[in-house]
């Protein structure tokens, strides 16, 4: 998981849009079934040159929506990414791009590949939204009333939660009610200007911010020192979020900030602590992670509370 919110302090674009691409190539160790990038405007995105706008296929899909443009394709962000999208990038103000190592779902059906677009129900655009980790998407849906999905992974059903949800509260709320693992990134598409972060029970992310004060997040802290090693960018801070952390950025005064954050417990199930959630990791990154663990675990006979009964 990759994405980039930029600061329209920054006068050239392009350093940062090549950072973003070096991250996407990078997040190909953490999966390779499928890949995608969301270029979020915050108005209809003119068609792109390789394909005609709402061109999809079984391997590759260039859509255009309201607000957004999405590209994805099977395989690695390699095999996604084409030079002719480097017009777009540049001049969208928000990013999201994801790389799939399937859990749930067929890894050869695109409807299944991050990003996904989600109605929200009270009529808004709706979000746009990446996820890393795998969680119990049965007891998600006996706790809250969601719609039926168009596609089969768990992450689905976790989006059209959030997608109904305004509050810091209410959403924080919702992560608590996660059991499994994840990391998530999210943006409403009728506010580019901002990006929701979250990391609920062991699924790394980390965040940095550039001396341009553009912000990024991605799974791996190592990746922005590579990205630094071959572009011109200079990455001021790199932090990675603590289990259990949520947060709204956006663009204040010409900067990305923090506009709220929260707290909230996560659950892991006994089996989601394993070498695999630090794939790539260096051993100093991954033992510093490791150290500041603090999800509960679920018991065995736990039970979800249906919501009517909540």
């Amino acid at each position: 998981m990759f994405g980039l919110l930029r600061s329209p302090r920054a006068g050239d674009p392009g350093p940062a849009s090549d950072a973003l691409v070096v991250l996407g190539t990078l997040a190909e160790e953490r999966g390779r079934d499928s890949a995608g990038i969301a270029l979020l405007t915050g108005r209809p995105a003119a068609p792109g040159p390789e394909l005609p706008a709402g061109s999809a296929g079984e391997r590759y899909s260039d859509l255009h929506h309201d607000g957004c443009r999405v590209v994805k394709g099977r395989g690695g962000f390699a095999g996604v990414w084409r030079p002719g999208l480097v017009p777009a990038l540049d001049a969208s103000p928000t990013v999201l791009g994801h790389t799939r190592w399937a859990t749930q779902g067929s890894p050869y059906e695109l409807a299944n590949a991050s990003p996904l677009l989600v109605a929200a129900p009270h009529g808004s655009p709706g979000i746009v939204a990446t996820h890393n980790g795998d969680i119990e998407a049965g007891e998600l849906r006996a706790l809250h009333a969601l719609p039926p999905a168009t596609g089969t992974t768990d992450s689905e059903p976790l989006f059209q939660l959030l997608a109904g949800l305004r509050t810091t509260a209410g959403i924080a709320a919702a992560l608590a009610s996660l059991t499994g693992r994840a990391a998530l990134a999210w943006a409403d598409r009728a506010r580019p200007d901002r990006v929701h972060l979250a990391r609920a029970a062991l699924s790394p992310l980390s965040v940095a911010v550039d001396t341009d004060h553009n912000l990024y997040w991605a799974s791996n802290p190592r990746w922005f020192r590579e990205a630094g090693r071959h572009t011109g960018v200079r990455f001021a801070t790199v932090v990675m979020l603590r289990e259990g952390t949520y947060l709204q950025a956006g663009v204040v005064r010409g900067r990305p900030c923090v506009l709220s954050r929260a707290s909230f417990l996560p659950t892991a199930r006994p089996w989601d602590v394993d070498d695999r959630v630090w794939t790539g990791f260096t051993p100093a990154d991954a033992a510093r992670d490791r150290a500041l663990l603090r999800h509960r675990t679920a018991e065995r006979g736990d039970e979800p509370v249906p919501a009517a009964a909540a």
